[in-house]
């Protein structure tokens, strides 16, 4: 059984990057796993509810089990790294991923490129033998507002088709009733279903999830 790790920065990132190609990977028999890495630790009620939405929607996607890690938002760049390091490893040990997604390190928000960043370290493959892929995927309101430089560029270069799974990505994305905003706002239903769309029509699909591969180890030739 492949077992399949999604590291999100935020709650709600890994269904907007993700959602649909977790769907359907659990769908075709993988195990899904994500680790939620922060949480709004100054708000506890608010945690709470957001913690039951992820679970809702993890439901709805097929995860078998969601960690939530609960460092404070917007200060992984200033817990130690080694506590950091030894958190991502931890999970990373226990799951064992033959597949992995990660967010860009080009988004905007600092919380992105930090998880990104720690991932890769407890995904390193002298470790992780059973590791066949690393993924990178985009996350709307993130991937696209940084400053466009090379650094920054997202380079889709694999593509999901999830248009049996667009539908139930978006109702994913309804679970986080405290995260979803109004078109225009990208994290929008609107939003996520046109990005699907103009993702789906570069590789002649109707609907379809985008990633950079980060490293990928090919089968036997």
């Amino acid at each position: 059984m492949k077992k399949i790790l999604v590291f999100a920065p935020h709650n709600d990132d890994e269904v907007l990057g993700v959602g649909g190609t977790m769907a359907k990977l659990a769908g075709m028999g993988y195990e899904v796993y994500v680790c939620e890495a922060t949480s709004a630790n100054e708000n506890l009620p608010l945690v709470n509810v957001i913690k039951k939405e992820a679970l809702k929607a993890h439901n709805l996607l097929g995860v078998k089990e969601t960690f939530f890690l609960e460092i404070p938002v917007v200060a992984i760049k200033d817990t130690p790294t080694i506590e950091v390091n030894d958190r991502f490893d931890g999970i990373v040990k226990q799951i064992k991923p033959n597949i992995a997604f990660i967010p860009h390190q080009g988004d905007i928000h600092i919380d992105h490129a930090e998880v990104a960043k720690a991932a890769m370290v407890a995904l390193r493959p002298i470790e992780n033998p059973q590791l066949e892929a690393v993924y990178a995927y985009e996350t709307l309101s993130e991937t696209e507002w940084n400053v466009p430089t090379v650094d920054h560029a997202f380079l889709p270069n694999c593509y999901s088709d999830i248009t049996s799974y667009v539908k139930l990505k978006k109702q994913a994305m309804s679970c986080y009733q405290t995260q979803i905003k109004k078109f225009p706002h990208p994290r929008s239903l609107e939003a996520i279903e046109s990005l699907a769309k103009l993702r789906g029509s570069t590789v002649g699909v109707c609907a379809a999830e985008s990633f950079m591969v980060v490293r990928m180890r090919m089968g036997e030739l």
